[in-house]
């Protein structure tokens, strides 16, 4: 009886929309949620100092914890994202950010991979061509 009386309250609680909290202008909250959005986006792109491995979106270090503070602060003050990037290359280098620009030094580390690719399957393209089946047992 005690289960069956358990089963109900629960059904009724899960039944029970979530509270939902007042706001005086719904604007003001669309405007946040962009806000936090982009402040996420900002966030999820710059490196943890700490961690190095995660972004500061990602990272539980109080560093991080500061930092996301400050891009969400620059960014209702009215910065745009690549401002407030450039506020924490300007502090950190560009070492900061998680996917740096592919410009200059940074290209290469963008191209090489394709041409590493490129150059072995030019490799054993040649190695095919000239030895062909040549070293291939027969069957009889």
């Amino acid at each position: 009886m005690t289960s069956l009386l358990g089963a109900l309250w629960l059904a009724l609680a899960l039944q029970q929309p979530a509270p939902q909290v007042p706001t005086i202008d719904g604007s003001k909250t669309a405007r946040d949620s962009a806000l936090d959005r982009t402040a996420r986006e900002v966030s999820s792109g710059l490196r943890c100092p700490v961690c190095q491995g995660l972004s500061i979106q990602d990272s539980p270090a109080d560093l991080a914890v500061e930092m996301k503070h400050l891009v969400r602060e620059q960014l209702a003050a009215g910065k745009t994202p690549d401002e407030v990037r450039a506020y924490f290359i300007g502090k950190y280098g560009e070492w900061v950010l998680l996917a740096p620009e592919p410009s200059g030094f940074n290209l290469v580390v963008y191209l090489l991979p394709i041409g590493l690719v490129i150059g072995g399957a030019v490799i054993v393209f040649t190695f095919v061509r000239r030895h062909g089946g040549a070293h291939l047992p027969t069957e009889r």
